[in-house]
């Protein structure tokens, strides 16, 4: 077989249906679109979710409204109670954690928060830290680094 000698499977392509060309087509006068009405008209009929007018669904439930920000930071949470379990180590990255299993999802930037106390001196690298949880490891004598921020 040749590449010119390649066709699609008879029946695979038809022409398109032309309509308004006369009642000898067989699709003259309403066009295949019946008498009157909104779906006759052009760029009319209504869209799937249409209820004829009642109050829809969508508005019948407040649980359903509102709105979900795309740029929303989603952040795996550790806490410096679980980073002083952390034995034998003092530069502690996102990679140690999530060796150590403190995080689950590799792709998620990591925020340190501020549950429990650190008793000892640890530098911590990790996207985000609140407040209090950069005291606390600065109060023990570590760093808190911010990654990004370089």
């Amino acid at each position: 077989m040749k590449i010119h000698e390649l066709a699609p499977p008879k029946g695979a392509r038809t022409d398109r249906r032309r309509v308004g060309r006369g009642m000898g087509s067989g699709r003259g006068k309403t066009s295949g679109k019946g008498v009157k009405g909104q779906k006759a008209r052009a760029g009319g009929g209504v869209p799937p979710y249409f209820e004829g007018g009642q109050l829809p669904l969508v508005r019948k439930l407040p649980y359903r409204r509102g709105f979900k920000n795309p740029f929303r930071v989603a952040y795996e949470v550790v806490n410096l109670d679980e980073l002083d379990l952390l034995a034998d180590v003092v530069e502690v990255t996102p990679t140690v954690m999530r060796a150590a299993g403190l995080v689950r999802r590799g792709k998620d930037p990591v925020k340190v928060l501020a549950r429990g106390s650190l008793s000892r001196a640890l530098n911590v690298h990790a996207d985000a830290f609140s407040a209090a949880a950069r005291r606390a490891i600065e109060a023990a004598g570590g760093t808190a680094v911010a990654l990004g921020s370089d």
